[in-house]
């Protein structure tokens, strides 16, 4: 017989896995995490590598029509009105359906686009202007439905713990991807073959959402109350002026992604440049059979290799850079980051560097952006609600993204045609938007840390 005056005997400590042991060299990962932890990594290592095989497809099919660095620019806007028909009903979902057929129905819906795509491609449809607004459209919004799941999978103190692991995988799937889609153009593999990679890939990443959803560990937020059609289909819009720090979180991307889709149009004209000076080349030398078919390899495998040492550098730095930045100076290390090493690009730009220069620049700035940045904008969510998670974080990753995307269309409509902008034009007007990105990204982590504090004291409520 126990006797009630002596103490309850201690509940078992966990002791970690060899799992969790092998994964702490990349993060503070703890007892009974590792699995979790792990499936979340190679999930997203999916995603990545599915997007990044369509981005470098994409590519070749629109530079290489006429005006194409303008067309890109000008798709990158379009994608935004897209984005204003069709978040409403993102966020109608958000309420009125589950976490659970949430991410199964976006995957299956992305994969029959694929396939749509694949079968006009092979009916030689033009597909090239339609499919860049598409491409640009499901990256935005498969990795803020991952980020948002992550986000409701973690409590706040564990995410700042673990999601500069769940990052590796980010930068991991982009290197997969552009080393894959590059080698394809490379050896002359058709887009439509491509297209059919990507397509496998979406396979496997419901199936990991699957295996995540199975795991013991994992118990989601209860959802919000239901809210009329109307007003699910429009909080999403209204959280950016409702609420201060949310509106923050939403001017600091805007200006990150004007500054960076600038760049991504001085690197494109480079790029055609260096494309024509290689075909008069190529024709002199009697090497062409097809000048259509032989650009588009051309562009393909540029962007393939630029995109692969982009993320050679991305996975380094998540790999054995992010978390430490993290530990050692909080959220600000990882949020500071980008507008500096951008500001240096730039301002070498606008003094005048050649390409060569530029091109491993704007390869620092983009591998910096994708891991560092990347593992900043997943921690500003933390401390926010399920509501806040879904419908406001979708709306800044894709219509506030891509509303960046309008601004630069802009800058460089009025670059080009009213004031001859070249390089240093360009690289000029970015600095000067860094500055401002700065102050912001300052005001922004003031709000972080109340936002914060705010959710400890709920959480011991």
């Amino acid at each position: 017989m126990v006797d009630p005056s002596e103490p309850a005997p201690a509940e078992p400590v966990q002791q970690p896995t060899l799992l969790d042991r092998a994964l702490r060299p990349f993060a503070d990962v703890r007892a009974g995490e590792g699995g979790t932890a792990l499936l979340m990594m190679v999930n997203i290592f999916v995603v990545l590598f599915a997007y990044y095989v369509l981005k470098t497809t994409r590519e070749p099919l629109i530079l290489v029509l006429e005006d194409g660095p303008k067309l890109k620019s000008y798709a990158s806007a379009v994608q935004a009105g897209v984005l204003i028909a069709v978040l409403p009903l993102f966020n109608w979902l958000t309420s009125a359906v589950d976490t659970r057929r949430l991410l199964f129905g976006m995957v299956a819906f992305f994969l029959v686009c694929i396939e749509a795509f694949y079968f006009a491609w092979a009916g030689e449809l033009p597909i090239g202007f339609v499919f860049f607004v598409w491409v640009g459209i499901f990256s935005l919004s498969s990795i803020a439905l991952f980020w948002g799941f992550a986000n409701e999978v973690y409590p706040r103190v564990h995410g700042e713990r673990i999601f500069p692991f769940i990052g590796i995988g980010m930068t991991g799937g982009a290197f997969a991807g552009s080393f894959l889609a590059g080698r394809l153009f490379g050896e002359q593999v058709s887009p439509g073959a491509v297209l059919q990679v990507a397509a496998g890939l979406l396979v496997v990443h419901g199936v990991l959402y699957a295996l995540v959803l199975r795991r013991p560990d994992v118990n989601l937020v209860k959802p919000e109350p239901k809210q009329s059609a109307l007003r699910a289909a429009v909080a999403g819009f209204e959280l950016l002026f409702r609420r201060k720090y949310i509106g923050q979180i939403a001017a600091l991307i805007l200006l990150l992604n004007l500054v960076n889709t600038t760049g991504e149009y001085v690197l494109s004209e480079y790029v055609i440049a260096l494309t024509d000076e290689a075909q008069r080349a190529a024709l002199a030398g009697g090497v062409i059979e097809d000048v259509d078919e032989w650009r588009k390899s051309y562009v393909g495998e540029f962007y393939g290799n630029f995109f692969l040492w982009v993320n050679v550098a991305s996975v380094t730095m998540q790999a054995f850079l992010a978390s430490r930045l993290v530990d050692k100076f909080g959220i600000a290390g990882a949020l500071l980051a980008l507008p500096i090493v951008a500001g240096v690009g730039y301002g070498l730009a606008f003094f005048g560097v050649g390409f060569m220069v530029f091109r491993w620049a704007k390869t620092a700035e983009n591998a910096t952006d994708y891991s560092i940045m990347n593992t900043a904008r997943a921690m500003l969510w933390l401390p926010t609600s399920r509501e806040d998670k879904y419908k406001a974080k979708q709306t800044i990753d894709t219509l506030v993204v891509r509303s960046g995307d309008v601004l630069s269309a802009g800058l460089v409509f009025a670059g080009t045609t009213w004031m001859e902008f070249g390089p240093r034009g360009f690289a000029g007007v970015n600095l000067v938007l860094i500055v401002t990105w700065l102050v912001l990204a300052r005001w922004l982590l003031q709000s972080y840390r109340a936002e914060s504090a705010a959710a400890v004291e709920a959480e011991a409520a």
